[in-house]
């Protein structure tokens, strides 16, 4: 048996259709409910005068602590430091970042709500959208243009994020995306996450080959911890940082035998093992 199997396990004891059908009706009202979250402050020019010049909006991964978590932090100073001279800030999506996964719906509507209130009360501010394992499917929906079919809105729902909000967000970088492989694993009826089309050209994906989340027949639960120290948070502190410049990279950025929704995406051997291979699933 693979060392993955008690994962999936844990994973099959989950409706995931329902919890995709939860989230995408979560987004859709945390779309609509956004708006309200700019009136709420007082003075729209005092707001605007502490606007940082990049946001970074980050969903952590399973089990790890509230905040952005290790690979995000790791991903925020490697940024921060490509940036000199100006504000970086980061931001935590509240989720629980649990094995109850359909509660990532939560974490959808709470990025979608902060994606939104930035392009309101700081238009100047130019964000980062990205995640991790769990986390970088959150973010991924958080993109999404249109509802799979089979999963109906309710009454009065208007759908994901309006598509002026994509022009304040500079760059999507995702680390270990779950691969339609293995949500496969858990509902064959699950949808594959879709980047939106205004997304698709600024989002990079990061998989650690043998990564069991990311990489279709993966096995090495140890790959899958090592986006936070191997190198890739630097790989996509660079993408991120060409994106917020509008500038190309000078050295080419390396292209996978299968592109993922039209996205850049970078595959990379896998780690030695660590101790702890579970951390931040």
């Amino acid at each position: 048996m693979s060392t993955v199997t008690p994962l999936i396990f844990k994973w099959a004891r989950l409706s995931v259709r329902a919890a995709l059908s939860a989230i995408f009706v979560a987004l859709t009202l945390g779309a609509v409910l956004a708006g309200s979250l700019g009136t709420a402050i007082p003075s729209a020019q005092a707001a605007q005068d502490s606007c940082p010049a990049v946001e970074v909006v980050f969903a952590r991964g399973t089990f790890e602590a509230p905040g952005v978590g290790a690979t995000g932090q790791a991903f925020v100073d490697a940024l921060t430091a490509r940036l000199p001279g100006k504000t970086v800030e980061a931001y935590g999506v509240n989720y629980p970042a649990s094995l109850n996964f359909g509660q990532a719906a939560d974490g959808i509507v709470d990025a979608a709500n902060r994606v939104q209130s930035i392009a309101s009360t700081c238009p100047t501010t130019k964000i980062v959208l990205g995640g991790y394992s769990q986390g970088a499917a959150v973010a991924g929906y958080t993109t999404t243009d249109s509802v799979p079919d089979g999963y109906a809105l309710p009454a009065g729902v208007s759908g994901p994020m309006p598509a002026a909000i994509a022009s304040h967000v500079a760059a999507v970088v995702l680390f270990g995306t779950p691969d339609p492989w293995f949500m496969g694993l858990v509902d064959r009826d699950a949808p594959p996450i879709t980047i939106g089309q205004l997304y698709t050209a600024k989002t990079l994906q990061l998989c650690v080959t043998g990564d069991p989340v990311c990489f279709p027949g993966g096995l090495t639960r140890s790959a899958h911890s090592a986006y936070k120290d191997n190198g890739m948070a630097g790989q996509a502190a660079d993408f991120a940082a060409h994106q917020l410049a509008g500038t190309t990279p000078t050295t080419t950025v390396p292209q996978p035998a299968t592109q993922v929704d039209a996205t850049h995406r970078i595959d990379q051997p896998a780690p030695a093992p660590e101790s702890n291979p579970l951390q931040g699933n």
